[in-house]
């Protein structure tokens, strides 16, 4: 089996090393083949987190821009309920003083016909006492009558 001058050891130390080389190189090989798997996944990896990123960019413009849509909406809506609002508060203020003049119109009218103080004078309730008023200042109380309603929004709120 051994030869005396050692060719078939050293043969078959050659066909080991050799054995030993191709399985470094083999082993080589593959750990070369996992390092390019590793960066060809590390790059479909870093593609897949930069798509992501993106979405996620393109998904804030896209809620920043209804934001605004929304504040602007909310905005318009706002003044519009001020501006209802005020106009209530105007006419409130017209439906009270309507209703206190039918009133005082009413006082009158039921001392006029009832209560007549002569042909030339009649007499009417003004808050403070029964007045008498002469027929002839009656067109300044028929002019009284007719007088617009003061109330206003540019009178109603004085900030």
């Amino acid at each position: 089996m051994a030869s005396p001058s050692g060719a078939s050891s050293g043969s078959s130390m050659f066909h080991s090393s050799g054995s030993s080389e191709d399985l470094q190189a083999a082993m080589d090989e593959k750990k070369r083949k996992r390092m390019i798997s590793n960066r060809e996944s590390a790059r479909r990896s870093r593609l897949r987190k930069q798509k992501h990123l993106d979405d996620l960019m393109a998904q804030a413009n896209q809620l920043r821009k209804e934001n605004s849509r929304v504040l602007s909406v909310l905005n318009l809506t706002t003044r519009h309920c001020a501006a209802a609002q005020a106009e209530n508060s105007v006419l409130r203020a017209q439906t009270m003083e309507l209703s206190n003049r039918l009133q005082s119109l009413n006082e009158m009218l039921d001392i006029f016909n009832g209560n007549s103080i002569s042909s030339s004078s009649s007499s009417f309730f003004m808050g403070d006492g029964f007045h008498a008023i002469d027929n002839s200042i009656s067109p300044w109380i028929q002019s009284y009558t007719t007088q617009p309603i003061m109330a206003a929004a540019e009178h109603m709120f004085h900030h």
